[in-house]
Formats: C-alpha cells, sequence, structure tokens
C-alpha cells in the first residue's frame, strides 16, 4: 500500500476510537442489522465534532472532489470526497467500525453461498482494494438545502465493495433542518418493496446493508436486495458525514 495515501493516526486517536466504539452493545446492533438491514450507533459523535466535521465542508484543501447530485440524476443536493489523509476522527472511527462490522459482512457472505471473506483489519482490506486498482477514498460529505433529496441507490465503486456502510448525521434534526430522513428500501423476491425509515439525532450513526444481505426463509437463506437515500429537506441544512470502507477507482 502506497503510503502517502492513506490515514497516519496517532496510537492515541486510534485508542480513543476504539474505545468509542467497544462501548456500544454489538450483539444488538447484529441483531438488528439482520433483522431490518440497518442498526443505529447513539450519540457516536458530540456535538462539537459535528461541528467540526460539518465546518470542513468550505476547506476545499480537505477533499478531492465535488459533487452536485442534480448534474448526474442522483437527486438534488451536494457532497464532497475527501483525499488522503483524512480527518483524524473519520479516519480513526473508519478504522475501529471495520473489523465489527467485518464479523457480521463475513457471516452475511458465508449464508448467502459467497466465498469471498473480508480481513480483519481495515488496512489489509485497503491493501486489497490498491492491489485491484482502487486508490481512491471514499469517505464523504453530504450537504442538503431546502428542497434537496438523495435518490435510492447503492454506492458501489468497483470490483471490491463492503456490504456495510456508516453515515453520521452532524445537524440536528428541529433545529438545523426539518425533513430529510434517511430511508432504506428492501426488495425481496416476489414481493413489494419493505421501507425502513431512521429516526436519528445528531451524532446518531446508522450502519447499513449497501447491496445484498441474507434472510433467514423456510428453504434456507436468500439474498434481499437493498436502498439508501434521503428523503426531502423541507428546511435548513442537513449534513451528514459518510463512511465507506472501500476506495474507489
Amino acid at each position: 500500500m502506497n503510503p502517502h495515501v492513506t490515514t497516519v493516526l496517532s496510537h492515541a486517536t486510534e485508542r480513543t476510537a476504539e474505545a468509542r466504539v467497544a462501548a456500544y452493545d454489538w450483539q444488538a446492533i447484529f441483531g438488528d442489522l439482520n433483522g431490518f438491514g440497518c442498526g443505529v450507533l447513539e450519540k457516536l459523535l458530540s456535538a462539537e465534532e459535528c461541528r467540526r466535521l460539518s465546518d470542513l465542508y468550505s476547506q476545499e484543501q480537505h477533499f478531492r472532489s465535488h459533487i452536485h447530485m442534480a448534474r448526474h440524476g442522483f437527486g438534488k443536493g451536494e457532497y464532497r470526497y475527501f483525499r488522503y489523509p483524512l480527518p483524524d476522527l473519520l479516519g480513526g472511527l473508519r478504522n475501529a467500525l471495520y473489523p465489527r462490522l467485518a464479523e457480521i459482512a463475513n457471516q452475511w457472505n458465508g449464508r448467502m453461498g459467497i466465498e469471498e471473506r473480508y480481513p480483519a483489519e481495515h488496512a489489509e482490506f485497503l491493501c486489497q482494494c490498491h492491489d485491484a486498482g482502487q486508490t481512491r477514498p471514499t469517505p464523504l460529505l453530504l450537504q442538503y438545502g431546502p428542497g434537496d433529496f438523495n435518490c435510492l441507490h447503492q454506492d458501489l465503486y468497483g470490483d471490491l465493495a463492503f456490504p456495510i456502510q456508516v453515515a453520521i448525521l452532524l445537524s440536528e434534526p428541529g433545529q438545523d433542518f426539518t425533513g430529510g430522513e434517511f430511508v432504506l428500501t428492501e426488495q425481496r423476491p416476489r414481493m413489494q418493496s419493505r421501507v425502513e425509515v431512521v429516526p436519528l439525532r445528531q451524532g446518531d450513526a446508522v450502519a447499513f446493508a449497501v447491496h445484498n444481505r441474507p434472510v433467514q426463509g423456510t428453504k434456507g437463506n436468500y439474498r434481499v436486495n437493498l436502498r439508501h437515500g434521503v428523503s426531502r429537506v423541507r428546511s435548513g441544512l442537513r449534513h451528514t458525514a459518510g463512511i465507506i470502507f472501500h476506495d474507489a477507482k
């Protein structure tokens, strides 16, 4: 792996992120992911940490690209992809969350009959991405104003795609903005789509399935297909940080 494109974190930053992530009831989160395709980590970030991340949006030097959704038919709103090195807070959480989520991702692949297994450490997974030509960082900041929304989609950026990602709400609903709910849809074979609307407060994070997940049926496990998006923002300004664990081509 090229040492110049990855986040270099201090041991203190790593330990802080790991301790923060370890404090959650992961069996309960795994239960929600297995049952509904998503699980919430309440108060992952403080209000001050949310503000610091949101304030980065206007600072061009932190980002590699700037996307206006309407130009691409993605919805209405905009987002920026971070460049390496990532901000310590985001990079630390990306590394600390990955091993927990890799555990359930490997369970899902086993249940779906998929041979691929994800390594225990995020650095090793990024090595696999970079060896496959996927070297561009994918964590991002999203900004929505009145009337903005994000169409239902899947974040798949190459042959290697980690099946779970995390979104952190950086703004306070009812105070900074109204509307703008996180929405997850699930299409099961020969059934109409199921919709999950996830209520979040400032600093809450939602871990969710990006593409497929297994569901236990009467004849064994079968795959369901998921998409996620954001409903229309009615007023104010909504910022979100997205942690995607694979890198892009």
